[in-house]
């Protein structure tokens, strides 16, 4: 298959994307958002002028210095819109890449494109542009606008605290009734439901003395210690869903003590839990608190509170939704058979759009694997783009006409 053949646009745009650094923390977006703007601005100038007048482009700083954008082909009839929604920012670029792979090399070895990003998400992004652009050309083409709006945004923050997907919403971007696809890697699967992801941040305090007399003080990493097993065995004995799975508890950081030989006065533990309902954050902070009065108890003088820094409900399967009904056609239209639908295991733009605004048709399809995504030698194959590229392309045309 050479990488000029019809249909690898997606391949060739991505090999450009992965060559900008947008790593989060690092270079964030600014370089790849103006790459995306002059991209699309192009070809907008390519359509005759009452029809390019009409397609927009609109920028948001979401954070300070890191700006969003969203372009639009509007419809002309009153069908929401759908929206393709790809995250510019990667995470860091990281260490452990094999010899001979620059994560910002944009290599190409056994029909893979290997580099940070390839897979989250600058591939799908890659494949959305270019289902974006096949619209801007069918206005050309037939000098009409379509029935259905389309839109592409491009978002900040999303390999963080999903910032930028928020301030979307507030700016009205986007909401409850518009058809929304974020094109992740999902393993050729169409996803359409999500653990929720709640987030908490405890610390214990005791009160330091010297190691070899330590009934004089309170050892706070042994009351945490008290205060993790709890939580995680709380956790994990919480019901099982029927098609999100189990509830998952990660403790990702800890930090406390001085030296061996003194007893530790603070430690703090920042806790990630994947949550599946009936387990809420409710829930959750229940079990947080019980946790914390057990090691108070067990480790006296040790005084524990906690902070919730994220809050994600569960996102779950919506049968009636018709955009996942168009999603499977266009599967089976250009791949043979539909896609087999699915869950995703982490959190995506479309996910807090679905909690936040309660849209029932927000789902992930795009190339690519979620094993591979933040690792090093992350790759993508090049079938997965064409297939990519050529459903959201039928999809875009098959709704939106």
């Amino acid at each position: 298959m050479g990488s000029t053949a019809a249909g690898d646009e997606a391949w060739e745009l991505a090999r450009e994307l992965v060559r900008i650094d947008s790593s989060d923390p690092g270079a964030y977006e600014g370089q790849i958002e103006r790459f995306i703007k002059g991209w699309l601005q192009e070809r907008i100038a390519a359509l005759p002028a009452e029809l390019a007048s009409r397609i927009t482009i609109d920028e948001l700083e979401a954070l300070p210095g890191r700006t969003e954008l969203m372009a639009t082909i509007p419809g002309t009839g009153t069908e929401p819109r759908l929206v393709y929604i790809c995250h510019m920012d990667t995470v860091t670029l990281g260490d452990g890449w094999d010899d001979g792979i620059n994560p910002l090399g944009g290599l190409v070895r056994d029909d893979r494109l290997y580099g940070r990003g390839s897979c989250d998400m600058k591939s799908g992004l890659a494949s959305a542009l270019v289902a974006f652009a096949a619209q801007l050309a069918r206005v050309g083409q037939t000098g009409e606008l379509p029935r259905r709006g389309l839109s592409l945004i491009c978002s900040v923050d999303e390999e963080d605290f999903m910032r930028g997907v928020e301030a979307a919403i507030e700016a009205g971007w986007v909401g409850e009734s518009e058809w929304v696809l974020d094109t992740e890697p999902t393993d050729a699967q169409l996803q359409i439901a999500h653990k929720g992801r709640t987030w908490f941040e405890v610390t214990m305090e005791g009160v330091t003395a010297h190691a070899s007399q330590p009934w004089k003080g309170a050892d706070a990493i042994a009351a945490m210690a008290e205060c993790v097993s709890r939580i995680r065995a709380a956790i994990l004995a919480q019901p099982e869903h029927a098609e999100l799975g189990c509830s998952t508890v990660t403790f990702g950081q800890v930090e406390g003590g001085y030296r061996p030989y003194v007893v530790p006065d603070s430690c703090k533990v920042w806790i990630d839990m994947r949550l599946v309902p009936p387990c809420s954050t409710e829930v959750a902070t229940g079990i947080v608190e019980q946790a914390i009065a057990e090691a108070e108890a067990e480790v006296p003088g040790c005084h524990g509170s906690y902070v919730i820094t994220g809050d994600r409900p569960a996102i779950e399967r919506d049968p009636a939704s018709p955009l996942a009904a168009a999603v499977l056609d266009a599967t089976r239209e250009t791949c043979g058979e539909p896609a087999e639908v699915g869950i995703f295991t982490g959190y995506t733009d479309t996910a807090v759009i679905a909690g936040r605004c309660g849209n029932h048709n927000c789902m992930s399809y795009g190339p690519g694997s979620l094993a591979l995504a933040h690792k090093p030698n992350e790759y993508v194959p090049h079938a997965d783009v064409r297939r990519a590229q050529a459903v959201l392309t039928r999809l875009a045309e098959s709704v939106c006409r």
